[in-house]
């Protein structure tokens, strides 16, 4: 499918980051439609599955993770799954009509031991058909190498808010470790999936600071995951916000959020990730519009909710959105 896209930028500025912010909130639509448009068919959602695959027991210290050893949450930690629990999963979610699969552990970074385990489910989902996705934490080298061999589509690994505002949410790792992670991602000729949260009780200049980070990487990422904050009780922030509801980002503020994000990164996929479950109907439209084009389906995200794919077959259907195919994704390397 041939698209007149627009030219990638990676020179943004945080003033005209601001100034986007700003705009009038149709206004600001209305060009991250047109730019969507440009960019990737209209009306076509991606539909992607996330699967724990080691959940809990996590030593790092994210103020928003249940799975961290930090927190309270009464997760239980669990080992790596079998590859063939993995890919029967992979299967079901195909079934489903999920095009790409992402796989998770709660892993600060994975341990050379693992890895024959992980290039299995990597080439056994890639033999289904189906984009493989993979986050386990921060990655050597060599270990991005592995993947990229095993033939891994995407590596997430997210900056999770403005460099400002990082060390208030996380101190185990540093804002400049993570870029190092998607630095040896991009070498080893993987693409990156690379985004955050929103709704942690920043400020809008925070997200002018998180968009900046990413639309000035070096290669845009291929994936903009943009997650809104669950809460969960046990967490630091999930205890801290619990009593201030203000602090939860608007469904307004929200979808100006990813529309800055369609504008200023007009090949990426941009993904309506974490917090969609509380989202109404017509948040979410207000996101399609702006320029979102995948989501996750099913009933979970690693250990939280999700809407469930019978709920997103009928929004589909309201809304007239037709499920994107594989083939038709207009990716950020083609458009450069």
């Amino acid at each position: 499918m041939t698209l007149e896209s627009t030219p990638v930028r990676t020179d943004w500025t945080r003033d005209e980051i601001a100034a986007l912010f700003d705009l009038p909130f149709t206004e600001l639509v209305f060009r991250a439609a047109e730019v969507h448009r440009a960019n990737h068919p209209a009306n076509q959602v991606q539909r992607s599955t996330l699967l724990s695959i080691k959940t809990g027991g996590c030593p790092e210290d994210c103020g928003y993770c249940s799975q961290s050893v930090h927190a309270d949450s009464g997760l239980k930690a669990t080992k790596l799954m079998d590859p063939r629990a993995v890919l029967q999963a992979a299967a079901q979610a195909k079934d489903h009509g999920s095009t790409r699969f992402c796989m998770g552990a709660a892993w600060r970074n994975p341990k050379d031991r693992d890895m024959p385990a992980i290039v299995e489910m990597v080439k056994g989902v890639r033999a289904m058909g189906m984009e493989t996705c993979m986050t386990l934490g921060m990655l050597t080298d060599g270990q991005a190498k592995t993947l990229a061999d095993a033939g891994l589509d995407y590596y997430n690994h997210n900056i999770d808010t403005s460099p400002e505002r990082y060390g208030e949410v996380i101190t185990t790792r540093s804002f400049e470790e993570r870029l190092e992670t998607l630095e040896h991602v991009r070498e080893a000729g993987i693409n990156v999936c690379c985004g955050g949260i929103v709704g942690m009780g920043e400020t809008r200049g925070d997200r002018v600071g998180f968009i900046h980070a990413l639309a000035t990487l070096p290669v845009h990422p291929g994936s903009v995951p943009v997650n809104a904050l669950v809460p969960v009780k046990g967490t630091v922030l999930g205890d801290m916000l619990a009593d201030t509801p203000l602090a939860k980002i608007d469904d307004i503020e929200f979808v100006r959020t990813v529309a800055v994000a369609r504008i200023t990164m007009p090949g990426s996929m941009v993904r309506l990730s974490a917090g969609r479950e509380s989202m109404s109907d017509a948040t979410q439209a207000l996101c399609f519009l702006a320029g979102a084009n995948s989501i996750f389906t099913g009933d979970k995200l690693l250990t939280a909710g999700n809407a469930g794919d019978d709920k997103d077959a009928a929004l589909f259907a309201r809304l007239g959105i037709t499920p994107m195919a594989a083939e038709c994704k207009v990716e950020l390397e083609a458009a450069e």
